[in-house]
């Protein structure tokens, strides 16, 4: 069948990498600090260019790092503080039911459409590997493990072209915590050009996003192609609105789809129901950011991101932004995710968090 969509020979190292994704769903790691409650535990595993991040001794996500396979470092999947995964599977831990558009929408991830002319964004191990549009995202080496209370973890990673030219240096530290119903992954990045001027132009297609589970998808009457019992794909396109629940709203006060989406905004909240949980993912935008507030790359299928260097698309053309890095200049990106079980926060307690994450820094 070709109905157009890509599917994928997979390379040994995604097979170890899915059998092992698959196994931590059902593997505890042991509290190591039980005076503490949600301990934050981080576990390297080389043998899969994998390290595994446990809270009070459940499995949370991992850090995922195949530069070849994956094209750009993620963490996959995300759970909630009740064990429920809150992200798409596709394309490496495909479910039922779930859409398979988008191949390069994977996890959560930082990247962006045109730097220096070359495309981050779409960038995936289904597009060839020598188009000189797509670049890649290279895990160099770990900054810091550290368990605790909290836990830290920082990288270096390189942005690179298709002839492996070096673009930008990006430093990296996810910051883990979490209480009896909320997880949070603070999220703090420095791109740095270390060889020449750099150029991020104005695209839609950016910057920290991610891309949720088919439950999260805003309810809709267009048809799509979806995987069936069998994990195979549809014979043709259907539609099917069964259990998908999902709902935007945004700091000022916007809500539904598409009225948010390109919406500036300092943050947004998408609530869902998925197995009789209530589901919300927060994320924020911080004030020290470039062309904050920024404009949401909230759509319909499940692609949820915020977008820090785009504004044309949005605003029709009467807006531009175009940033530019001088050769050894830097600049910081920092957000944040908050993702909450058992209830959908009301906006002034959303509020409440965007301040306590304004003022962390």
């Amino acid at each position: 069948m070709n109905n157009g969509w890509i599917f994928f020979t997979w390379h040994p190292l995604a097979l170890r990498i899915l059998l092992s994704t698959f196994c931590l769903y059902s593997c505890k790691q042991p509290k190591q600090d039980a005076s503490s409650s949600n301990y934050v535990s981080l576990v390297e595993n080389d043998s899969v260019t994998r390290l595994d991040v446990f809270m009070d001794g459940e499995y949370f996500t991992s850090y995922l790092y195949a530069d070849t396979l994956l094209r750009k470092p993620v963490l996959f999947p995300l759970h909630t503080a009740s064990k429920v995964r809150i992200t798409r599977g596709y394309p490496f831990a495909s479910n039922r039911g779930e859409r398979i558009d988008h191949p390069h929408h994977y996890g959560l991830w930082f990247n962006h459409g045109d730097v220096n002319g070359i495309d981050f964004w779409n960038s995936s191990a289904a597009r060839r590997k020598d188009d000189p549009r797509f670049g890649r995202i290279n895990h160099v080496k770990f900054l810091k493990v550290e368990s605790g209370a909290t836990g830290a973890l920082g990288v270096q990673k390189e942005w690179r072209s298709s002839t492996n030219g070096l673009i930008l240096i990006e430093r990296t530290q996810y910051v883990f915590s979490g209480d009896e119903n909320r997880r949070l992954i603070t999220h703090t990045s420095t791109l740095s050009a270390p060889e020449g001027d750099v150029l991020f132009e104005d695209s839609k297609e950016g910057m920290f996003a991610m891309r949720v589970r088919r439950e999260l998808e805003i309810p809709s009457g267009d048809s799509t192609i979806l995987l069936s019992d069998d994990l195979k794909p549809s014979e043709s396109a259907v539609v099917d609105k069964r259990n998908v629940s999902g709902h935007y709203r945004n700091s000022n006060g916007l809500e539904g789809y598409p009225d948010v989406w390109g919406k500036r905004a300092k943050w947004m909240r998408l609530s869902g129901l998925i197995n009789a949980d209530s589901i919300s993912i927060c994320i924020f935008d911080h004030p020290d950011n470039p062309n904050h507030p920024p404009h949401w790359m909230a759509r319909d299928y499940g692609l949820y991101g915020v977008n820090s260097l785009g504004s044309s698309l949005y605003t029709d053309g009467k807006e531009q932004f175009n940033f530019k890095l001088k050769k050894g200049d830097s600049v910081t990106f920092k957000h944040q995710v908050v993702i909450v079980n058992g209830t959908y926060p009301a906006p002034a307690e959303i509020e409440s968090w965007y301040r306590e994450f304004e003022g962390s820094f």
